[in-house]
């Protein structure tokens, strides 16, 4: 099992028109980076959403990936997610940009895709929800066709149009990705049809902790099962389930544990996504924004944890509840961390959790994903090409 850190870019609670706190939540989220690349985390996943004020300000997610990627050597990153709805990211320019991110990582990059969730910001592109389903359809089987094509066209797209002649030409989508294949595709998903049609898509899950962690078991299941029949949208299956939750791992389990009640706000954090992402089933019970789901008590803490709903308490403590995932078929879980905990012991939980919980749990020195990538593809480095010969001036005219 693999660990990953799952980012947004939100600013402190009643930050949000504050530059300053904007700007600090992404110096934050950059010495995160920095940190987990030196403690065996193996992935980080980065947002990108609009309009979504003190959710997440991270709406330009391949920046930070890109600068982040200079600064760190073995972590990869990926775009949890990339939207395809044409309008929002096009097609053509997306396999661009991740092209590049694939590039400037050298093969660090993850593909994260989604039909992008809740009605405020899908209706901020002026976008149909109901046409969200047939886009991600249609452009999620393009993609292998651009990277693969020197003369791509999709002249007939319902969701988007590529002419089949242009004034010079077919149309030769540059770069094409890093070294003998495309990065590992992924799609969020959220149910038991969706892991299940993420399988026979060959793609892998990223998935939420939208139950109790056994409950989630039918989810991994239905994708297990699948995977091995899939007819894949990349060039190759990435057979990966991911599943997002929240950690707090301290020295101190109890100080952990008070850390969620009195500062964390965690359903401060759920009261947005529920205001957000109105397409997410919500609880009964729970009160509508702008009536906040009530913070728990430490008696809710352990009614959590005990749930699987988060992760929190010592090292050892905190190893425990994970192999509760190992135990559902998970591959990889992902943590995210409400900018509402202070820095230092977001900093504490990521090295206490690489030092002290992943080497037990994650022994394979290379990425699941990257296996996945390299047994269709080949070795991830690059060998000269011979140099082709330059045309002479009159094979132009």
């Amino acid at each position: 099992m693999e660990f990953a850190i799952f980012l947004q870019g939100s600013p402190r609670r009643g930050g949000a028109r504050s530059p300053f706190w904007e700007h600090q939540s992404f110096e934050n989220e950059l010495e995160i980076v920095r940190v987990a690349d030196q403690h065996n985390w193996k992935y980080v996943w980065v947002s990108e959403h609009h309009f979504l004020e003190d959710y997440s300000h991270t709406s330009a997610s391949e920046v930070f990936m890109a600068y982040s990627f200079a600064q760190t050597s073995q972590i990869h990153m990926g775009s949890g997610i990339f939207n395809l709805n044409p309008i929002v990211n096009h097609p053509i320019k997306l396999a661009e940009r991740v092209a590049m991110l694939d590039h400037m990582s050298k093969g660090r990059f993850e593909f994260g895709t989604g039909r992008g969730a809740g009605s405020h910001e899908i209706g901020g592109f002026g976008l149909d929800p109901s046409n969200t389903k047939a886009n991600w359809d249609e452009v999620i089987w393009e993609f292998k066709k651009i990277w693969g094509s020197t003369a791509y066209s999709h002249p007939d797209g319902a969701a988007f149009q590529t002419p089949d002649t242009g004034t010079w030409g077919t149309f030769n989508v540059l770069p094409k990705p890093y070294c003998h294949s495309h990065p590992p595709m992924w799609v969020a998903a959220g149910n038991t049809p969706t892991y299940e049609k993420a399988a026979r898509h060959g793609l892998g899950v990223l998935g939420f902790n939208v139950s109790a962690i056994y409950d989630m078991a039918p989810h991994v299941e239905a994708y297990k099962s699948a995977i091995a029949s899939a007819e894949p949208a990349g060039e190759y299956v990435n057979d990966n389930v991911m599943i997002a939750n929240g950690l707090v791992c301290l020295e101190d389990g109890q100080q952990a544990r008070r850390l969620v009640v009195e500062q964390m706000q965690l359903s401060y954090l759920q009261s947005l996504v529920f205001k957000y992402h109105d397409t997410f089933p919500k609880p009964e019970g729970l009160p509508t924004y702008p009536e906040l789901v009530p913070e728990p008590t430490l008696e809710d803490v352990e009614e959590r944890i005990e749930a699987g709903f988060l992760l929190c308490g010592d090292p050892d403590e905190v190893l425990e509840q994970v192999k509760r995932y190992d135990e559902i078929g998970c591959d990889q879980v992902s943590f995210g961390f409400p900018i509402q905990l202070d820095h230092e012991h977001v900093l504490e939980t990521i090295r206490l959790f690489g030092t002290h919980v992943i080497p037990k749990l994650d022994k394979d020195p290379l990425h699941r994903s990257t296996r996945q990538r390299i047994e269709h593809g080949g070795p991830l480095e690059m060998t000269p090409d011979p140099l082709y010969e330059v045309p002479r001036a009159e094979e132009y005219n």
